[in-house]
């Protein structure tokens, strides 16, 4: 290997890891801010109330029953979606404790909306890593592969899934996971075109 690969590689590895260590942050505020979650999150707080570990812990837990989910999909791993599955659960345990205690309501707001930023922003920073798919944007494309079917529709199910059964599990769910809903997708476009990741679809050939 040449150094310009070596080089290149340890770029891409530091900014995958600066990538998830904020990753880490957004999502310990979307917690944190108390006006609920996203739906994997939920899921993952759901394990979390009924096993006892902490709320990062169980993050990393759903991450790996997903990427036991990617083996019959036959979806690459790569190092970036190893270290996603493991990191951002320890970094949001690691950010936990020193986020603020906030005595009103628009004070919650404005952490979830700045967590959601946040979030969005590591995002596009991680995935211009292209050190490997994150576990749940990988079993999501894997099975819309093996299905044929749209993406959306995919996501529309495993995330509506996973949200009734982190409820059910009593996880939070409020207008915070609405929100994050609605306004994560344009967020999240933006911030990869930010960082320059392709956003549009390739035409077929």
């Amino acid at each position: 290997m040449s150094n310009q690969s070596i080089r290149t590689f340890l770029f891409r590895f530091t900014k995958l890891n600066i990538g998830l260590f904020i990753y880490g942050l957004g999502i310990a505020m979307l917690v944190h801010a108390d006006i609920g979650i996203p739906p994997w999150d939920v899921f993952a707080q759901g394990i979390s109330i009924k096993s006892g570990l902490s709320f990062g812990w169980s993050t990393v837990v759903v991450s790996a029953i997903v990427l036991v989910c990617w083996l019959p999909l036959k979806q690459r791993y790569g190092i970036g979606t190893l270290m996603n599955g493991l990191l951002i659960g320890v970094w949001c345990d690691v950010w936990t404790p020193w986020l603020p205690v906030l005595p009103n309501y628009w004070q919650h707001l404005a952490e979830f909306l700045l967590g959601m930023v946040i979030v969005a922003t590591a995002t596009g920073m991680y995935i211009s890593s292209n050190l490997g798919k994150g576990p749940r944007d990988g079993i999501m494309v894997g099975t819309a592969e093996v299905l044929g079917w749209p993406f959306w529709i995919v996501r529309t199910m495993f995330e509506a899934t996973v949200l009734l059964v982190g409820w059910l599990l009593g996880g939070h769910v409020r207008e915070g996971t609405l929100f994050f809903a609605v306004c994560i997708g344009y967020l999240m476009q933006t911030s990869m075109r930010l960082f320059g990741v392709p956003t549009k679809k390739r035409e077929s050939k």
